[in-house]
């Protein structure tokens, strides 16, 4: 049963939904123990006044909080501080100086519960942060379980065809991913005011978490943002909770993704697995999800240019580059900054330069490759595979190509290398190699542009003349998602270890002028395209599809992850068999009822479309009233519908959208368009022939007055690209003929120019008027777009002459949302109780105690 949403009913009950700010409740007992340097406090993004009401707060969601907290050296109480690293807290440099910000995620430490009231204080307190405390067990479950196991490898093309390769599905770990991000959204219910607060999602660990509070709150405004690849369909739908996923993520307004591809990948599936489609307005991708449209959001993130600027001026990164510079003197220095990751390529990296000593023996003994390999964020089998792969690679180059003072490979695994430390390394580097399988945003590249640009302290250090032109070498894989970005890097096949090879050796002899070229073209795009950048286009766009909120009328639909909100205009209201409608029958003296037939007379997808006995009482009741003119307004052909309103003698058949019309059984078929040339179907036929046959599960329909041109049984993604070519083609070849090349559902129309059911309607009711017989009561029903042109005509007609102005119109759509129409029924048998409804309305009627109306059995 559909239910108005949380914020509506508080609304018809005379109180907002919050009449301030919420208060938070995140402690319970006072806060002594719980360190907090005095630095952090100076740059925390924290306010101690209260945001107005009219100030915008902006509620950021990651499954980690960017802090760092450790146990103080005695042991009692924790020392917190921001992690200047973390993008959740970089991003807020792209957000407007006077917008409040709070975050909720989890701390990267295991809190006791003793002391989680506590911590949970100070962090408000001096942070704005609100923690979420997950149980031992179950982070595990949620995060190395689900997300790691399950979620990483398939977003990054992993199938689990045996059960030690990926991971395969668990419904006990999925559980534990559906109630840890339940618990998130406890924790942003705390802390929201959902009329005022937008509330920004991070990445792949809390992709259901927009269902949780879409429920709670339908009007909310909720972004959401993956930070990892999307895979294809043909991957993703392997998933069993893949709908609850993809339902998950078109609760939020807006959806974003790094690259084209994830983005494109994201639709197909909703195209595949939910029959949705996307369209393009202006620039904006949106797809319509029961009356909302949620955008889709295309833009890369990037680095945070202030800290690794600062980074190249402190003293400790000067006097490391000096060491490294003396360290590799003679050399020429290739990088890789790597995860201990499957996905990250490093043994593939090593085969490549294994091959390129092997081939080009002039670079032994000077080329060498640092590696740094990042502590893994996963554990696993898959993690110590990659591992012992890596450190035999090693050896073995080292073994074969190296000699006393010289290695030409240096692993640095042991220890974590800090972040001055890599920005001396990126400074030495000749060139930075990215060999991921597949990789979601990887910021390595654009660190690497960076600190090529030096400074002139390092330049000293580097001997580098003044002034001098800055040149930097990118080899990428074409997997990550940077590569599109960087247009002047040498993208490469890491599977091709031949190639990656080769694209080193063309790295290190390219031409110094190109080399600069290059560079200067890539520090320009990451220089502009800084994280700041990329907040505050996403924050923009967010804002942006936001802004139609406060006109929605919600109701709810579903249960548990298939909940979805149906939003709808407010003067868009269900069609109620009620005393309005009923007493505006009564009252009029000429009545004009237009049915379309399939997906509203017959379901849409019903294979037997022949109407049912209910059907036939309904119209045959309506056509005995001789004050009723009752049409069924279809796009069928006239021969099928003949027969099966054969019963229904008076009722009036407009076939073929209304080229075909006749007012009874017992009058001829007329035609409002007389004497039309249909040699058209001679030019038409061989392109839709030919379509056909290029598209599998696609049929020519062809009609008196039209072809159409089907493709819904066609792969949906091919079928569409297809229609839209057919539409360009048809429309090239028809340019100078007297036709109409329309789209319907997942149909392409050609038929001639002045004929639709909008054109039909219109006349008809011109015709009523000029025989003294004005309607005063309209009753229009249709399910497609082809019944919009109806409600269209009709709203139009209504105020113009010779129509009457004061006649009652209900213009109603049937499950289609939004609509021209300002009425909407759910389903076909709706549509049936209505007519029984409004057709009894004449007969005996009595009150019951209630007061309420009862239709008595026309029998």
């Amino acid at each position: 049963m559909v239910s108005r949403s949380y914020a509506n009913l508080s609304e018809l009950s005379g109180r907002s939904v919050m009449a301030q700010k919420q208060v938070t409740k995140v402690f319970s007992s006072p806060v002594m123990s719980t360190d907090v340097r005095d630095d952090e406090k100076a740059n925390s993004i924290a306010s101690d006044v209260p945001s107005s009401m009219g100030q915008d707060r902006m509620i950021i969601v990651g499954h980690f909080l960017p802090l760092r907290a450790a146990r103080k050296p005695d042991g009692c109480g924790w020392s917190l501080s921001w992690d200047r690293d973390a993008l959740l807290l970089q991003l807020r440099d792209g957000l407007p100086d006077d917008m409040d910000v709070i975050y909720v995620g989890c701390l990267n430490a295991n809190i006791e519960a003793n002391e989680q009231d506590e911590v949970s204080a100070i962090l408000w307190e001096n942070f704005k942060c609100v923690p979420a405390f997950l149980p031992v067990e179950l982070n595990d479950r949620f995060y190395l379980g689900f997300c790691k196991q399950q979620l990483w490898p398939l977003f990054h093309y992993m199938l689990p065809l045996m059960p030690d390769h990926g991971g395969r599905f668990d419904r006990f770990l999925w559980q534990a991913y559906v109630t840890a991000n339940r618990v998130f959204a406890d924790k942003i219910m705390e802390v929201i005011s959902p009329d005022d607060d937008y509330v920004w999602i991070h990445d792949y660990h809390l992709m259901v978490l927009p269902t949780f509070l879409r429920n709670k709150f339908n009007k909310i405004k909720l972004g959401f943002f993956l930070h990892s690849p999307f895979p294809s369909s043909e991957v993703y739908r392997t998933l069993p909770v893949r709908e609850e996923i993809l339902r998950g993520l078109l609760n939020a307004d807006l959806v974003g993704f790094h690259t084209f591809d994830y983005a494109r990948h994201f639709l197909s599936c909703c195209s595949r697995m939910l029959g949705l489609e996307y369209e393009s307005k202006r620039g904006y991708i949106g797809i319509d999800y029961y009356g909302r449209t949620v955008s889709i959001k295309i833009m890369p993130v990037g680095i945070h240019m202030g800290q690794l600027e600062n980074g190249l001026r402190l003293p400790v990164t000067e006097n490391r580059v000096a060491e490294l510079s003396a360290e590799f003197k003679g050399k020429i220095v290739l990088l890789g900054v790597d995860d201990m990751d499957v996905f990250k390529g490093i043994s593939l990296k090593l085969l490549a330069l294994e091959e390129l000593l092997r081939q080009h023996a002039k670079w032994r003994g000077k080329v060498v490759l640092v590696q740094i390999v990042n502590p893994a964020r996963g554990r696993g089998k898959d993690v110590k595979e990659v591992q012992v792969e890596a450190e035999a690679a090693v050896a073995r180059i080292n073994r074969e190509f190296g000699y006393e003072g010289y290695s030409p490979v240096v692993l640095i695994e042991e220890r974590q290398v800090p972040m001055y430390e890599k920005i001396a390394y990126y400074s030495i580097a000749e060139c930075c190699i990215v060999t991921a399988v597949r990789d979601g945003m990887n910021l390595i590249p654009y660190e690497y542009i960076v600190c090529r640009q030096g400074t002139g302290n390092l330049d000293a250090i580097l001997a580098l003349p003044g002034g001098s032109p800055k040149k930097s070498m990118l080899i990428v894989s074409e997997f990550i998602g940077c590569s599109p970005s960087l247009s002047g890097a040498v993208r490469v096949n890491p599977w091709n270890i031949e190639a990656v090879a080769e694209a080193m050796n063309s790295a290190i002899t390219m031409p110094e002028s190109e080399k600069q070229m290059r560079h200067e073209k890539h520090y320009k795009y990451v220089s502009t395209h800084n994280v700041a950048y990329w907040a505050q286009s996403c924050v923009g766009d967010l804002e942006r599809s936001c802004r139609d909120h406060s006109r929605w009328l919600c109701y709810g639909l579903g249960f548990g992850l298939g909940f979805r909100v149906v939003a709808l205009d407010p003067h868009f209201q269900k069609l109620l068999l009620d005393d309005h409608i009923v007493s505006a029958y009564k009252r009029a003296k000429n009545r004009v009822v237009f049915l379309d037939y399939d997906g509203t007379m017959v379901p849409q997808g019903s294979l037997n479309k022949t109407p049912s006995p209910e059907v036939l009482a309904a119209l045959n009741k309506l056509c005995q009233d001789s004050n009723n003119t009752v049409f069924i307004v279809s796009g069928r052909g006239r021969q099928p519908l003949s027969e099966w309103f054969s019963p229904c003698g008076r009722l009036g058949i407009a076939a073929e959208h209304g080229f075909f019309y006749r007012c009874s059984s017992e009058e001829s078929w007329q035609m409002p368009v007389p004497h039309i040339d249909f040699s058209w179907k001679e030019v038409v036929s061989p392109v839709l022939k030919l379509y056909t046959e290029s598209t599998d599960g696609s049929y020519v329909e062809a009609k008196e007055s039209a072809l159409v041109w089907h493709y819904q049984d066609a792969d949906p993604d091919f079928g569409l690209w297809q229609a839209k070519e057919l539409l360009d083609h048809l429309e090239s070849v028809l340019a100078n003929e007297p036709l109409c090349v329309k789209t319907g559902q997942q149909i392409i129309e050609v038929k001639p120019q002045g004929v639709s059911k909008g054109v039909f309607v219109d006349q008809c009711l011109s015709s009523l008027a000029e025989r003294g017989k004005p309607p005063d009561f309209v009753l229009c029903v249709g399910d497609d777009r082809s019944d919009e042109d109806m409600f269209e005509s009709i709203e139009a007609a209504m105020g113009l002459p010779p129509h009457v102005p004061t006649a009652e119109v209900f213009a109603c759509t049937v499950g289609r949302k939004p609509s021209k129409a300002k009425y909407f029924l759910d389903d076909t048998s709706e549509v049936l109780r209505l007519l029984v409804g409004i057709a009894t309305a004449l007969d005996p009627v009595r009150e019951n105690c209630s007061g309420s109306l009862h239709i008595e059995d026309a029998n």
